[in-house]
């Protein structure tokens, strides 16, 4: 039976526990479900992939799940689509936006390209769908650099939609770049102030900040890096604690995977850590209800999907590159 036709298991709230609902439900649907860093830990917990967007996505479309459960945000769920487009793919709350992704509309990009017909486009993938097919090729925050060093030379290069990021890329390889003027309101929280505060708090712990932070604190860094290359850089360093300048879900994946050491939530000015709004949407009872009515589901047209996964095949052949 095809999954899209499974008549629904049970109606209402579950009667047994509801993370082992939540399982007997993903075997029943031949699900995958997949939680972002900035997830809730019982989300993470109940998961069987954490990690960041474009790596969950990558992973979902090696197995043989007729559905992709994404626990993160919606761009998330819509780059997991376009590598998988014969897999139902469904997230716990379709209001689970992000602040990245709404600073960037799609005719607004195309409205500026046409601006400078030279412009290359390299787009963050912490973007809509629609502006993944306007541009030329996609980055993460772990190969955003080799990515501008991969660029063609003779191009204009525009990227969108991190400022920071792009700030940040271009203090690492010395190439000038257009900016949009976008940001994570998460990561523009953090103030020079509060870091050197929490520095002085913890004089021997290594900072760790996320490279969409502002060069006010990206200054103040030991490391600047991805979440993942978070995890690397905590396992390797001796270091018993580490301060992390990134949304506070992803102490609890540094404290499963690095046992022993202690993490300490980069404070602001008005809180002791940073929590995502649209993160945080997502919960156990709305996966559980996302499972069990394969709803909401993300549904991209053909040519959007095949618009969507060039620059993605793309930056996949310049990141192999040396």
């Amino acid at each position: 039976m095809k999954t899209g036709y499974l008549a629904p298991i049970s109606t209402g709230r579950p009667s047994v526990p509801l993370v082992e609902e939540i399982r007997r439900l993903k075997e029943a649907r031949r699900a995958v479900i997949l939680a972002h860093n900035y997830q809730i830990p019982e989300i993470q917990d109940v998961a069987d992939y954490v990690g960041d967007s474009l790596g969950l996505s990558q992973q979902a479309a090696k197995t043989q799940a007729d559905v992709i459960v994404f626990c993160g945000v919606h761009f998330m769920a819509e780059t997991a689509k376009i590598l998988s487009p014969n897999k139902i793919v469904v997230l716990p709350d379709r209001d689970a936006g992000c602040s990245l992704e709404q600073s960037c509309p799609a005719d607004k990009l195309a409205a500026l390209q046409r601006t400078n017909p030279n412009f290359y486009t390299i787009a963050y993938i912490n973007c809509s769908a629609e502006v993944k097919a306007l541009s030329d090729v996609i980055c993460t925050s772990g190969n955003a650099v080799k990515i501008v060093r991969h660029a063609p030379p003779e191009r204009d290069l525009l990227f969108v939609p991190d400022e920071n990021l792009g700030a940040w890329v271009m203090e690492q390889t010395g190439r000038p770049m257009t900016l949009w003027k976008g940001n994570c309101y998460v990561h523009v929280e953090w103030t020079h102030a509060a870091i050197t505060r929490i520095r002085n708090e913890y004089p021997g712990a290594p900072l760790v900040a996320h490279p969409e932070c502002t060069r006010a604190v990206r200054m103040l860094a030991d490391e600047v890096c991805s979440t993942e290359k978070m995890v690397g850089y905590c396992k390797a360093s001796p270091a018993p604690a580490f301060i992390i300048a990134t949304e506070a879900g992803m102490l609890h994946r540094l404290r499963r995977e690095c046992p022993g050491k202690t993490f300490i939530p980069a404070p602001t000015d008005r809180c002791a850590c940073n929590e995502c709004r649209y993160m945080k949407m997502n919960t156990l009872e709305k996966l559980h209800d996302c499972l069990l009515n394969l709803s909401p589901r993300v549904e991209l047209s053909d040519e959007l999907i095949a618009h969507g996964r060039a620059p993605i095949e793309r930056m996949l052949q310049l990141s192999a590159m040396d």
